[in-house]
C-alpha cells in the first residue's frame, strides 16, 4: 500500500504544473534625465519585491532622440543587473536601428547591435543577479528560449521602424537574414511546444506587429505576422505575444480584431512604457484553460 500510495504521488506531482509569475516591462528608462533613470531603479525594486520566476525587457532601453552613447546603454545593463531573479532582454529599434539620427550621436545602426551583442548577450544565460541558462541562436545570441511549468518562452529580435528594413542597402542586407532566423526561431518554439505537449506559448519582441494595420504586403514586419498565425492556429492553445514600441497599455486579440483569419487562442500584451513607468505581472498557471493572469506594477 506505501509503494503504491507513493507511486500514485509521484504520477500527481509530475503532470501537476504549480502555478508561477513573470513581470514583462519595455520602452524604458527613457533617459537623459536623472529621475528617468530614478524612476526606473524605483520600478526594479517592485520587481523584486514581487520575485517573479523572471523578468522580460522587451526593448527601447532609450528613447529614439537620447543618445546611444557606449555609458548610455552600459548605464541601462547595470540597472538590469539589479534585478534579484533573472533578466531577458530583448533589443529594441531606439538602441540601434535609430542611432544614425542626429539627436541619438549620429552613430553606424549595425556598430551600435554589434556592441548591443558584445555587451548584453553571452549566448548562456540571461542577465540579471541571479541569472538563469538559455538557449539561444546561433549568430543571433540576443534570440532565446527557455520553458518553465509546462510553457515555452522565447524572444525574437523583431524591432519597430519597420523592423530595420529599407533606409539603406547596408541596413537591407542586415535585416534579411536576421528576419529569417527569427522566423526559423519561432518555428523552432513551436515545434518544441508540440513535442513536449506544452500548455502555452509565450514570445517577445519590441515591435507593435499591428501598427499600422493592415501592414502593407512589403514590410518588414508582416513575415512575423504571418508566422505567428499560423503556428498559433497549428498549436490551437493559448499564445501571449508580449511586445511594447507604442507605448499603449493593452490586452488584445489583434487577428481577430484586424483580419478575418480568427485566431481565438492568440492574445497580445503590450507593456506601459515611455513616461508612464510600470510594468505587468503575469501569472501563469498552467492548470487552469485561461493559463493567464495579469495585474500592473507600479513604482
Amino acid at each position: 500500500m506505501k509503494t503504491l500510495l507513493t507511486t500514485l504521488a509521484l504520477g500527481f506531482s509530475s503532470a501537476f504544473a504549480a502555478p508561477f509569475s513573470f513581470v514583462a516591462l519595455g520602452d524604458m528608462p527613457y533617459g537623459g534625465k536623472p529621475e528617468n533613470y530614478a524612476a526606473f531603479d524605483r520600478l526594479i525594486a517592485t520587481v523584486n519585491r514581487t520575485a517573479p520566476s523572471f523578468t522580460v525587457h522587451v526593448g527601447d532601453i532609450k528613447s529614439g532622440s537620447t543618445s546611444c552613447a557606449d555609458a548610455e546603454l552600459l548605464k541601462v545593463r547595470t540597472q538590469f543587473n539589479t534585478f534579484e531573479q533573472p533578466l531577458i532582454y530583448t533589443p529594441g529599434d531606439n538602441e540601434w536601428t535609430d542611432c544614425h539620427r542626429e539627436k541619438a550621436g549620429k552613430f553606424n545602426p549595425l556598430e551600435r547591435l554589434s556592441f548591443l551583442r558584445s555587451n548584453f548577450f553571452d549566448g548562456k544565460q540571461s542577465l540579471g543577479k541571479t541569472p538563469m541558462p538559455l538557449t539561444t541562436q546561433p549568430n543571433y545570441p540576443e534570440n532565446s528560449r527557455w520553458t518553465q511549468g509546462g510553457v515555452v518562452f522565447t524572444t525574437l529580435h523583431v524591432i519597430g521602424s519597420n523592423n530595420g528594413l529599407e533606409r539603406t542597402p547596408e541596413m537591407a542586407a542586415e535585416y534579411f537574414p536576421r528576419n529569417a532566423a527569427n522566423l526559423a526561431w519561432l518555428l523552432q518554439a513551436f515545434a518544441q511546444a508540440k513535442s513536449i505537449d506544452a500548455k502555452a506559448v509565450v514570445v517577445f519582441a519590441q515591435a507593435d506587429l499591428w501598427d499600422p494595420a493592415p501592414l502593407a504586403p512589403t514590410s518588414g514586419l508582416i513575415d512575423t505576422v504571418n508566422a505567428l498565425r499560423e503556428q498559433a492556429k497549428a498549436f490551437g492553445k493559448p499564445v501571449l505575444f508580449v511586445h511594447g514600441d507604442s507605448h499603449v497599455t493593452r490586452l488584445d486579440q489583434p487577428f481577430n480584431t484586424y483580419d478575418d483569419s480568427s485566431a481565438p487562442n492568440f492574445w497580445r500584451l503590450e507593456v506601459p512604457g515611455d513616461q508612464r513607468v510600470a510594468a505587468i505581472k503575469v501569472t501563469v498557471d498552467p492548470e487552469d484553460p485561461a493559463v493567464f493572469a495579469y495585474r500592473l506594477l507600479l513604482p
